[in-house]
Parts: C-alpha cells; sequence; structure tokens
C-alpha cells in the first residue's frame, strides 16, 4: 500500500511539472549572460552576437530542446509566421538549442520551420542554456523550452518556459509591446 501512495504520490508531481507552465529561472531585472555563437540564417552562416543585437531593440533569445523534432518544429513555424510582428516592434528573435546542432543549417532555411526568416544559434554542449537556467532535466545537454525578452539595456524583461511550444509567441510578442514607452 505504502509504494502505491509513493508512485500515485510520483505521478501527481510529475504530471503537475509537465503540465504547468514555470518560469525561467533568471528572473526580470537581472541581467542577461551576454554571448555569441555559431548561427544560421537561411541557411547561411554568421556569429550571433548578443550585444550586438541589444544595439538594434530588445532580444527575444528562446531555447528550444532540438532542430527537427515535433514540438520545436511547431514552435519555429510560430516565430516564423509573427516575424512581421516582432519587427515592428523593432526586436530580434534568436533560437538557440543544444540538440541537433548538425542539423540547424537545413532546419533555418525550411519553410516549415524557420523559413529563413530569423536565425538559430548552435549551443554545443549546453553552455548558454546553463546559463540562462534553461536546461531540459529529463534529456540532459539539451535545452528547454524557455524564452526570454532582453530589453536593450541587457536586463531581462519577461522569462517564459513550458514544454508546450503553442503560447511561447504570444508571450514573448506582448511582452515586447511592452517595453514600447
Amino acid at each position: 500500500m505504502k509504494s502505491i501512495v509513493s508512485l500515485v504520490t510520483l505521478g501527481a508531481v510529475a504530471a503537475f511539472a509537465f503540465a504547468a507552465p514555470a518560469f525561467g529561472a533568471l528572473k526580470v531585472g537581472a541581467k542577461a549572460p551576454e554571448f555569441s555563437a555559431p548561427a544560421y540564417l537561411a541557411g547561411e552562416p554568421f556569429t550571433f552576437n548578443l550585444a550586438d543585437a541589444l544595439k538594434k531593440g530588445p532580444v527575444v533569445v528562446y531555447f528550444f530542446p532540438a532542430a527537427h523534432t515535433s514540438g520545436c518544429n511547431v514552435e519555429a513555424h510560430l516565430f516564423s509566421e509573427a516575424m512581421d510582428k516582432f519587427k515592428a516592434e523593432n526586436a530580434t528573435v534568436i533560437g538557440v538549442t543544444a540538440g541537433n546542432v548538425d542539423q540547424l543549417a537545413d532546419f533555418s532555411k525550411e519553410t516549415e520551420h524557420c523559413g529563413g526568416k530569423f536565425p538559430v544559434a548552435a549551443d554545443a554542449g549546453a553552455k548558454i542554456a546553463k546559463e540562462y537556467d534553461a536546461l531540459l532535466t529529463m534529456k540532459p545537454g539539451w535545452s528547454n523550452r524557455t524564452s526570454y525578452v532582453i530589453a536593450p539595456s541587457g536586463s531581462v524583461a519577461y522569462a517564459y518556459s513550458a514544454l508546450s511550444p503553442n503560447d511561447h509567441v504570444k508571450e514573448m510578442l506582448d511582452a515586447v509591446k511592452k517595453l514600447k514607452p
């Protein structure tokens, strides 16, 4: 009986953890860790630098587990569809992943994913994800699905973490709009 109660309790805790959105560990107002990383835009390689991007306006840094996986495909497509709205707010979007980094060039240009509308950066070894406390606990070495809005000052303006890809774009766009004076 005791083991059944323990099993049910463990199951309930796990279900809650996966069902409820969590908030990114970097708190609003915290200084966002600076980073540079190899990236791709429409299949073309370049080096993404957060400090340079912040000179143009707010930056949405969204971490995703791995290129060419179901939830990540959906999330990339949703960001791609919303890029004109982010650009209207002078916001830069960068996807960052530690998973399947060898597939990012294709992922960045495929119409059903990024469609060449925003870059994705390789985070080999999940070093950037670790600094942003965006590690996927169930798959060590991969990024969690955590998104941040970084204000031009370099501070975290908003953080959102949820395994479902469905609300990240809306959450990030709403947060970016709130940065306007």
